[in-house]
């Protein structure tokens, strides 16, 4: 019920945010009066260090499904540091061990090159799965149902089953590079 009080709340701050918009660039209110009022929904996004594609392929998708569709689509994460990324495998691997299938290492990650998205909220992350290729913005693991990365160019990746699969077996085992 809260979600959708929200959503209702930023959906007419939109509305209201269209007129200073439109005032400070014509061409682009609605996309730019969404923006604003997604920021003040999920404060916490952060689009820094994503490949201008990537931004640009976000933006153009959350405007179409805010506007057109009336579906909210948040960040809940973008571009991580490698050292970040390196971190969060570590994390994973103590608490998955060699099963790990959630956090791929800073080399592997599409998250350190600022093509990786985590959306939110569900219905948003519905709502890119659906209408995502025209953005260039594909759902890659099963198991992730927030997770997409932007492939402009390309034909829709095969969605593997988790990060790190292989086809000829799991992930490889894990090891620490710095000793503790």
């Amino acid at each position: 019920m809260k979600e959708l009080v929200l959503a209702a709340i930023t959906r007419v701050l939109a509305v209201l945010l269209l007129i200073p918009a439109w005032l400070r660039c014509p061409g682009h209110a609605r996309r730019l009066a969404c923006g604003w009022a997604l920021s003040l929904r999920f404060p916490a996004e952060d689009l820094a260090g994503l490949t201008g594609g990537t931004r640009a392929a976000f933006t153009a998708a959350r405007t179409e499904a805010f506007w057109r569709h009336r579906t909210l689509l948040g960040l809940t994460s973008g571009h991580r540091d490698a050292a970040e990324q390196h971190r969060l495998f570590l994390d994973e691997a103590a608490k998955a061990g060699p099963d790990r299938k959630r956090v791929l290492p800073a080399g592997e990650s599409a998250h350190v090159r600022g093509t990786a998205l985590d959306v939110r909220p569900r219905e948003g992350a519905q709502w890119l799965e659906d209408h995502g290729a025209r953005f260039a913005l594909y759902r890659t693991y099963d198991n992730e149902w927030w997770h997409f990365e932007y492939r402009p160019g390309e034909a829709p990746p095969a969605r593997l089953p988790y990060p790190g699969w292989r086809a000829t077996g799991p992930a490889p085992s894990l090891t620490r590079p710095f000793p503790r």
